[in-house]
């Protein structure tokens, strides 16, 4: 028999990769329960979700970031983040973002287009990140699109580590420190630090982080609280408010 501390040591070492594939397991028994799954990209759900403000209505500027589980086995570890910006005064909002289709076919990977900002992504009913109004979005909505201009990878996408759309709005998070944005831990990509770099700010603004281009790295921030990567997956526990953050699952606890 193994002596008692052998033991306990294994069990460490274990701990770790167990609640990574249960939290896995879990996020996949979900997903597959959900009728929002879809099974056709062709006729998944793509309606408005009801949470943009209606630009007929709504003369002051709106920036939002939403994210929504990816479309199907993907959406068992992740999510699709994006940008939906209307200056004040504008008829429309703009929605901007990073798409792989078409990318190896000469498409660029950025895309800026109207459609519907608050759409479902291809079943999944979107998240609502982010939001501001007023002058401050005003000011900010042509920060972001400053930031998505100098974007370094426009004509890249790699669905992991990264860029990916995560990769994007992460980027153009650091860039706009002003937006404060905190990532979902299900937002795999938005720890591929750009150019080659190992240290970065925390999309929130609000700490630091070390990545090992994506793949593996630390975060510690205010807004993120402490966060592990390891293969791109997040595994970390936030204290305001109170939450585990869990692959797959994304947070678990207080505000989830």
């Amino acid at each position: 028999m193994l002596p008692r501390m052998t033991w306990r040591r294994l069990c460490l070492v274990l701990a770790l990769p167990v609640l990574i594939a249960l939290s896995l397991l879990a996020s996949f028994a979900i997903r597959t329960s959900s009728q929002a799954l879809a099974a056709d990209w062709r006729t998944a759900r793509n309606d408005s979700s009801h949470q943009a403000p209606d630009p007929a209505k709504t003369e002051e500027a709106v920036l939002q970031v939403y994210a929504a589980r990816a479309f199907s086995w993907r959406g068992t570890f992740g999510v699709h983040t994006w940008f939906a910006l209307k200056p004040h005064g504008g008829a429309h909002y703009s929605r901007l973002e990073v798409i792989g289709w078409g990318v190896r076919h000469g498409r660029p990977a950025v895309r800026a287009s109207r459609y519907t900002p608050d759409a479902y992504w291809f079943g999944s009913r979107p998240k609502l990140l982010l939001e501001m109004r007023g002058p401050l979005a005003d000011v900010l909505i042509g920060d972001v699109i400053q930031a998505a201009e100098n974007y370094p990878y426009p004509a890249t996408y790699r669905i992991w580590p990264g860029p990916n759309s995560n990769t994007f709005t992460a980027y153009v998070a650091r860039q706009v420190p002003g937006l404060g944005l905190e990532l979902p831990a299900t937002a795999i990509g938005k720890d591929f630090l750009t150019n080659g770099a190992f240290l970065a700010d925390a999309p929130s603004g609000t700490g630091k982080q070390f990545s090992l281009y994506g793949l593996a790295g630390l975060t510690l921030a205010a807004e993120e609280g402490l966060e592990v990567n390891i293969l791109g997956l997040t595994v970390g526990i936030d204290l305001s408010p109170l939450a585990l953050k869990l692959p797959g699952i994304g947070r678990l606890g207080v505000g989830m």
